[in-house]
């Protein structure tokens, strides 16, 4: 009899500790930035049909949890400033939330290009020298891939910007952030959620891919690859790669094993680890920059790149906000002749999803650098972004956007080109000779072409080799060498003026890891 009163002393005991404290999620937390000027979500989780009082600035809002012990409350708007603090109250407990500021949010994505850290960067020593800026804060998000939607983050903290934290957060994103925070005197909070070796797949919510997407047979390659794979062939691939790596690395390069269930080119696995947990939290916009692991299919791209970005201002519900990416930058050998090129596809397939609201592109052709897919001057791509945010964005009377084709008309046996988006007019750098373009007859053979600018935004295209010219590129290449610019050094973007078939139409499957390849020896 003592023995059961005891039992069900404990298990009242047991039921009593185990009602639910109030929680927040964790995107929130002291040092953070909120955004200003509109209504910021603020969620989290507690026992059901518990009342939670968050307060801050003077606020001071309620709710009731759902029947799954959710809430969410939703901050008057508040102009930049603090520190502030916020409080979080329920029935068993309260959190304190120090040094927050309001400013300016962005998300900063994409994959390894976006990942490149600051010290890894050009000039990264007299970068960090100079990173005391307890205004600028930053946010990493950790990299776990899940096919189904996550709500939690675990083991990341906002940080105030230091010479100490700085050093391996997203390069791109600090110096965008950093040009931001000096140019708006504001607050700046830059939330890192990069991965590399990314896909763009990887960032989309299934659902979205199933609702939008054409070809079926994308999500059912991948299905079967899933079904395929087992833990076995990871032991067995780890076993491999040990001996490999034991024996000195001889031969083809192997890849470390990796669980492609849980991987970044897993369709939405990116999405639902990384991006899920955050959506909703108050941001102005978002930057990108991936790509290089889409090559060859950038047909794909552009179909899939759009519905991306839409899926995610849908589920963030706070309208179109601004998206802003980094064009895929260069890398090999420069072409002796005009030839076909995944790089070129890749960033005309980028440029495409120009025709949504909001959105702009920088061009990063001229920072490539032949043997290194990750080039290091990070500080150029982030003082061009910050140019497209304070132009398309904050109003500034500066110029973001590079020269673009607009039309073209021929002339005998020339192409006159007329670009838009010119802001002082075109020039050539570095050479008396302008360097990119290749004209072509109907048969689609194209040369180099000599290149006159003969206004403010036009050129002049044409080729002792080519009588009946039909057609121009200019850029494209794996590795272009061209130099047209705008005179407030922003480059012209590649282009073509055919419609002709490319390399990539139809390819819609992923790119198979080494994981699959092997279990298939």
């Amino acid at each position: 009899m003592k023995n059961s009163i005891l039992h069900i002393a404990l298990i009242l005991l047991l039921s009593f500790s185990a009602q639910a404290e109030v929680k927040v999620a964790n995107v929130f937390g002291s040092k953070m930035v909120l955004q200003r000027n509109q209504a910021n979500p603020v969620w989290g989780t507690a026992d059901k049909k518990e009342t939670v009082k968050v307060s801050i600035a003077g606020q001071v809002h309620t709710t009731t949890t759902d029947k799954n012990g959710k809430w969410k409350v939703k901050l008057d708007p508040m102009k930049a400033g603090g520190p502030f603090t916020m409080t979080v109250e329920g029935k068993k407990n309260k959190i304190t939330f120090e040094d927050i500021l309001v400013g300016e949010v962005w998300i900063c994505t994409g994959q390894s290009n976006m990942q490149w850290s600051v010290e890894n960067s050009n000039h990264s020593d007299l970068e960090l020298l100079a990173a005391d800026y307890t205004e600028i804060r930053l946010f990493t998000i950790p990299l776990v891939g899940n096919p189904e939607p996550q709500s939690e983050i675990r083991d990341s903290l906002w940080y105030a910007c230091t010479s100490e934290s700085l050093p391996k957060f997203s390069a791109a994103g600090y110096f965008f952030g950093k040009q931001l925070h000096k140019i708006l005197g504001v607050p700046v909070g830059l939330i890192n959620a990069s991965w590399g070796a990314s896909s763009l797949e990887t960032w989309i919510p299934r659902d979205a891919i199933e609702e939008n997407y054409a070809h079926k047979e994308f999500l059912e390659d991948w299905d079967w690859r899933i079904s395929q794979f087992s833990d076995q062939m990871i032991i067995d691939y780890t076993k491999e790669y040990k001996a490999w790596e034991e024996a000195g690395k001889p031969g083809k390069k192997m890849r470390p094993p990796r669980d492609i269930r849980i991987a970044q080119n897993r369709p939405a696995n990116g999405y639902n680890g990384v991006i899920h947990p955050v959506v909703g939290y108050g941001i102005r916009g978002s930057i990108w920059c991936q790509g290089e692991s889409n090559l060859g299919r950038g047909d794909q791209y552009s179909d899939l790149f759009p519905i991306m970005i839409n899926a995610w201002r849908e589920r963030w519900q706070q309208g179109d906000f601004p998206f802003y990416w980094v064009q895929i930058s260069s890398m090999k050998e420069p072409d002796v002749a005009p030839k076909i090129s995944s790089w070129a596809e890749l960033r005309e397939a980028m440029s495409k999803t120009l025709s949504l609201p909001k959105t702009g592109e920088v061009i990063s052709m001229d920072v490539g650098e032949g043997n290194d897919i990750h080039y290091r001057n990070k500080q150029e791509i982030g003082k061009r972004l910050a140019r497209l945010a304070l132009d398309e964005t904050y109003g500034y009377d500066i110029v973001g956007k590079s020269p673009r084709y607009q039309s073209m008309e021929i002339k005998g046996n020339k192409i006159v080109i007329t670009f838009k988006n010119v802001d002082k007019g075109l020039y050539a750098f570095n050479s008396n000779t302008i360097k990119g373009f290749a004209i072509a007859s109907s048969d689609q053979k194209f040369v180099w072409a000599d290149a006159k600018i003969i206004s403010k935004n036009q050129v002049e295209i044409s080729s002792t080799q080519i009588k009946n010219p039909v057609a121009v590129r200019y850029a494209w290449s794996d590795m272009p060498v061209c130099n047209l610019y705008d005179r407030n050094s922003l480059p012209v973007a590649c282009f073509r003026t055919d419609k002709w078939p490319i390399a990539s139409e139809g390819k819609i499957k992923a790119q198979y890891r080494y994981q699959f390849d092997h279990s298939k020896k």
